[in-house]
């Protein structure tokens, strides 16, 4: 059971950012715009549940329900600030119920230069770990600088994305024609220290009349002839050694032109959990004078 929990925490940040849309988001706004000229802001909550599970005995029981809250707003001027909770229930199907609640905070300028993010993770209401820094990209390297868990500064490699850079590289791609997109990513989950190779598959376009959604998306006005793809984001563990490697997790998830996503999976590898796109409150976005 806290092999599935922790694998739930670790990648959370990561799948919000994107799901999100990050965003993330998860994140996450250059030819990727709303008529407006900016990315839409807007208020999403996704109801996870389990889709399905596979693997050894110990995780085909799991039984996993939730919700992620993500709210993303600004501009190419203000920069992009992220709210985002995911709380997770987790039951082992042996009695044991765990409550996961992670909450972050985000903001990553509108040139993807500097990136400050915040975020507490609570296991059956009780603070296990905190993290508190900001990314910054110099000439040479992207200076991190941490306060939380532990003050601390590492250098990383300057072809590294942050979460809403991401996301733009995914849209501008897709609307390209391309199908396969490879970066470096770092959002400062897991104590501020982990970066993932990232592997992204755009599918083909999905024109606005088409599989007409029937959730919350559906009769939203300014989602109302926008295209979207349906994309998928493997994380793999850039620390581990080259060569063939199966990807931490996945997610997969229908992108809008404006940034906003639905129908997410997030898969773990032996179990997989949905995220249905319940609520959707988009809001004007300004933009740059």
């Amino acid at each position: 059971m806290m092999i599935v929990g922790d694998k739930i925490k670790a990648a959370a940040v990561m799948a919000c950012v994107v799901a999100i849309m990050s965003g993330a988001g998860l994140a996450w706004p250059a030819r990727a715009l709303t008529p407006g000229g900016e990315l839409a802001s807007h208020r999403a909550i996704y109801e996870r549940a389990l889709a399905h599970s596979h693997g050894n005995s110990s995780t085909s029981t799991v039984a996993a329900r939730g919700r992620i809250l993500y709210d993303f707003a600004g501009s190419a001027c203000e920069g992009y600030k992220l709210d985002f909770r995911q709380v997770s229930e987790l039951d082992n199907g042996e009695g044991r119920v765990t409550l996961s609640d992670l909450r972050s905070n985000t903001w990553e300028d509108g040139d993807a230069n500097n990136y400050q993010f915040k975020s507490q993770n609570y296991t059956n209401n009780r603070l296990v770990n905190s993290v508190d820094g900001q990314a910054v990209r110099q000439p040479d390297r992207i200076a991190v600088t941490l306060s939380k868990p532990k003050d601390a500064t590492l250098g990383l490699d300057r072809t590294i994305v942050f979460p809403t850079e991401h996301v733009r590289r995914i849209i501008d791609a897709a609307r390209a024609g391309k199908t396969i997109l490879q970066f470096p990513v770092y959002d400062g989950s897991e104590s501020g220290q982990k970066v993932y190779n990232t592997l992204t598959v755009m599918g083909r376009v999905i024109e606005p009349e088409e599989r007409v959604p029937t959730d919350a998306a559906a009769g939203q006005r300014a989602l109302a002839g926008l295209k979207r793809w349906p994309v998928t984001v493997s994380y793999f563990d850039r620390s581990a050694a080259t060569g063939e490697q199966t990807p931490v997790y996945a997610i997969s998830f229908e992108l809008y032109e404006n940034g906003i996503s639905r129908a997410l999976l997030l898969d773990y590898n032996d179990f997989a959990i949905s995220g249905e796109l319940t609520s959707l409150e988009i809001r004007d976005s300004k933009p740059c004078p």
